[in-house]
């Protein structure tokens, strides 16, 4: 705001010395020094930030103009607008009283300067006008980006105290598990293989006096100890995931990734039983659909990336595709020779195709 003020006043300055050297006043050595005592007013005043120091340089501002006006040359009433206008703001902020104490001194001055003045102070009104409503908007918009940032710094504050808190509940869980898994070895297994063990000693010591009861010894000692294997492989089997769920788990947590850190949106979409699909072929699908979804985040410029997984009949399908503009000559290089030698090392087959956006087809036969 302050720069377009300085600026129309600077203007006004130059016009005036303009008409006075076209005009050829005696007094030039006065208008100047009249000019320089009002540059340098203004420029003071807006120097300082107190508004009571403000208003007394508006104040002699106007002084400067008015005693110019009347003992140098009328043109210095040019000035006068600005400065009413500028010093009345100080106080309140009614658009058409700015604008009519601006123009009262029009009934004051030469007549032949009046509708030049009335010109002036009406453009002078409006540069302060706009000047001063784009100033409140900029400050209204500084405040709303210093709100943005405070509210920023503050969600950012709450996710990182979210990711710590989700990395001590992942520990805590991690510890409760594996006290369960100690606890329940330590109450099935460990009380079963050491009631198998009194039975074997008591059989040892029984052999030579009473060889039928040492062999109910034994005998009882072998029913415990099956009961312990087959508690251990319960409690193995409870414990490893099944594999589909590790496999599609993978990709999703993948594709999670990328949504979080990427501008590319990516959907994953799944059809069929999932149950039969080999963990090899859950290796080759998850290394193939990385390799794919790297290749559509750095040369397809897409601003989507689909991610289809069917199992079929014979087959399992995962088809990788963006909506990139693709290209018309496809160039194998070491990203997809790699995938068709992966899916070839089971028998699978792979199909490229770029002709409407770019697509990667993993086929994979079942029971490979």
């Amino acid at each position: 705001m302050e720069f377009w003020i300085i600026f129309t006043k600077l203007l006004l300055l130059v016009y005036i010395a303009y008409l006075a050297v076209q005009t050829n006043i005696s007094h030039i050595s006065l208008v100047v020094l009249s000019l320089l005592v009002y540059f340098c007013a203004n420029i003071t005043l807006y120097i300082f930030k107190n508004n009571t120091i403000k208003r007394v340089l508006h104040v002699l501002s106007i002084g400067i103009s008015t005693a110019a006006y009347l003992m140098v040359d009328p043109l210095f009433s040019l000035l006068l607008p600005l400065s009413i206008v500028e010093l009345v703001a100080g106080f309140f902020n009614k658009k058409l009283a700015m604008l009519i104490l601006s123009l009262f001194p029009i009934f004051y001055i030469n007549e032949s300067l009046q509708p030049l003045y009335g010109l002036v102070g009406g453009l002078a009104f409006m540069i302060f006008l706009l000047t001063s409503t784009y100033s409140d908007r900029l400050v209204k918009k500084e405040a709303q980006i210093d709100s943005m940032r405070k509210k920023l710094q503050k969600l950012t504050k709450n996710i990182n105290e979210n990711t710590e808190y989700i990395r001590q509940s992942e520990y805590t869980f991690k510890l409760e598990e594996r006290n369960r898994i100690s606890q329940e070895i330590h109450d099935k297994i460990g009380h079963s293989m050491t009631g198998a063990l009194f039975q074997m000693e008591a059989a040892k010591r029984l052999m030579e006096t009473d060889q039928q009861k040492a062999t109910d010894l034994l005998q009882n000692a072998i029913n415990i100890s099956k009961d312990g294997i087959e508690n251990i492989r319960l409690t193995l089997k409870n414990m490893k995931p099944p594999t589909e769920q590790v496999g599609i788990h993978r990709l999703k947590l993948l594709i999670d990734d990328i949504n979080a850190k990427q501008q590319i949106k990516t959907v994953l979409t799944q059809e069929g039983n999932l149950d039969i699909i080999a963990p090899i072929q859950w290796k080759i699908i998850h290394e193939n659909v990385i390799e794919a979804l790297t290749n559509a985040m750095k040369y397809s410029h897409a601003t989507q990336v689909s991610v289809d997984l069917k199992v079929l009949n014979k087959m399992i399908r995962v088809e990788v595709k963006d909506n990139g503009a693709g290209t018309d000559t496809i160039k194998k290089g070491l990203g997809i020779i790699g995938m068709e030698e992966r899916t070839a090392s089971v028998n699978g087959k792979m199909i490229v195709d770029s002709s409407h956006g770019f697509s990667v087809t993993t086929l994979l036969p079942l029971g490979s």
